[in-house]
């Protein structure tokens, strides 16, 4: 189980993540406070190499909900069974304030790992509205560790970060947006 505090929405993400072989599953919840308090929860599955196959996202916030069923086959995209030719290109999804959907580029490219710069077009999911919309990011390779993890860079449009990555490919900490919160030692 993996869980970030998330101060950009003055809330949490959490998620229960498996990775076998080049796939992932998640089942996940995500909570704030801030612009307004919502909640959302979601299931994750990729297919080869990290691909997104689905994310099937509820949405709660003061006077509102929404579902959202995005898939993703050789066909194309499809959001909430309609097809989205504009996401073609797209092989991921990135649900807004959820560190691990960071997890999919970053592990295909071993970008935490390995020197490089990826452009990517990403099927961009807003939170609480869950709307779908195309977004271009760079992933750029900053440095690795001894570890296995590394240093990645994060951009999109003006926005960046620059992203501490664990051996898994996993956030760690993910500056102007959390911080993954760690189990401390049981006290005796």
């Amino acid at each position: 189980m993996l869980l970030w505090s998330i101060d950009a929405t003055t809330g949490y993400d959490t998620a229960w993540a498996r990775i076998d072989a080049d796939c992932m599953t998640a089942e996940g919840r995500t909570c704030g406070l801030s612009p307004d308090p919502f909640w959302v929860t979601y299931t994750f599955e990729t297919s080869d190499a990290y691909a997104t196959r689905r994310m099937a996202v509820e949405a709660r916030w003061a006077g509102g909900s929404a579902v959202l069923d995005l898939r993703r086959d050789d066909a194309g995209w499809t959001v909430n069974g309609v097809p989205r030719p504009e996401l073609d290109a797209a092989l991921d999804c990135d649900l807004a304030g959820c560190p691990l959907t960071n997890t999919m580029p970053i592990l295909r490219h071993r970008i935490h790992r390995e020197p490089g710069e990826r452009d990517f077009l990403i099927a961009f999911i807003e939170v609480p509205s869950l709307r779908v919309v195309a977004n271009a990011q760079r992933y750029t390779h900053l440095l690795a560790n001894d570890d296995g993890g590394g240093l990645v860079r994060y951009s999109s449009g003006s926005f960046q970060s620059d992203l501490t990555i664990d051996r898994n490919g996993f956030v760690v900490d993910y500056p102007q947006l959390g911080r993954r919160v760690e189990a401390r030692p049981a006290l005796e």
